[in-house]
């Protein structure tokens, strides 16, 4: 009868410990999206794609009991993005970051005797990014572009100190290694959009109001073994640009399309560089 009685305690204590034990119902190592969803009936979890396996989709459904006490908790919702380190880890909405390093050349301008025109500069210097954590992503922030422009031989700027109009002429004669540029020097202020097209493409679209705090054009010619080196300041710039921008990036490095419709002289202090187009490449995109 003993025997019995501990036969029967013992499998109760089985019994019991096994009822109190959690089930594993699957384990999903490195997992490339989770989303967990609460409904009024129950917990849903998504798993999207796994480390070797994009295409993995994985969903478990848990419905509530009338008396359970449900708790969530969200980590890192903030993300500081160094420079050209591109986080894998997209589970948070907002970041500060620091991206799109770019260098481009001109593709065309509306000034026939504008021989061609280089641009760089930093998008987002320190700027707030948003992901939806679905594929898309907003970013606002403060950065530095540059642009200068090279007349075509035997073509150079010149301006008139009592009115700062800049006009074009030519070189003397005999003029060798000649070089004449018109630079202009921005704070930009671009919002940028952001969207996955699979794996590691994203294509950005956006703008940037560009605040032009500094312009300068300089003309370099050498005759007879002379260096001449000639700096014209007080240019009348206009003072606020726009861009238009365009880029398809692969894992942080992208192709862009820079568009600038606006005159860069303010009306009637210079020629008529506008409509000017660039093609270059970014790093940290």
């Amino acid at each position: 009868m003993k025997k019995y009685l501990f036969f029967i305690a013992a499998l109760f204590a089985v019994t019991q410990l096994s009822a109190q034990a959690p089930d594993t119902v699957t384990v999903i190592d490195t997992p490339r999206q989770v989303i967990i969803t609460e409904t009024p009936t129950g917990t849903v979890v998504k798993v999207k794609g796994m480390k070797d396996n994009d295409e993995y989709n994985y969903t478990y459904q848990m419905e509530h009991a009338a008396n359970d006490s449900i708790h969530t908790t969200q980590g890192r919702d903030w993300e500081l993005n160094f420079p050209f380190h591109k986080n894998k880890n997209k589970d948070y909405h907002w970041a500060i970051v620091t991206k799109g390093l770019y260098f481009g050349g001109g593709l065309k301008t509306s000034y026939d005797l504008v021989n061609n025109n280089f641009n760089w500069g930093f998008l987002h210097i320190l700027g707030v990014n948003y992901s939806t954590l679905h594929g898309q992503e907003f970013s606002l922030g403060i950065g530095y572009d540059n642009k200068r422009f090279s007349l075509k031989r035997p073509h150079c700027f010149v301006m008139d100190e009592a009115t700062n109009i800049v006009s074009t002429s030519t070189y003397p004669d005999g003029v060798k290694d000649r070089s004449s540029v018109l630079s202009i020097r921005a704070i930009q202020f671009p919002l940028l959009f952001q969207q996955k097209l699979g794996g590691d493409f994203h294509i950005v679209l956006g703008a940037s109001m560009n605040w032009n705090v500094y312009a300068k054009c300089n003309t370099h010619y050498k005759i007879n073994k002379t260096n001449y080196d000639v700096s014209y300041r007080g240019i009348k710039q206009n003072k606020i640009t726009f861009d238009v921008i365009g880029a398809l990036s692969f894992d942080g490095l992208a192709i862009y399309c820079r568009y600038t419709p606006g005159n860069m002289f303010k009306k009637d202090f210079g020629p008529e560089i506008k409509n000017t187009w660039t093609l270059g490449i970014a790093l940290a995109l």
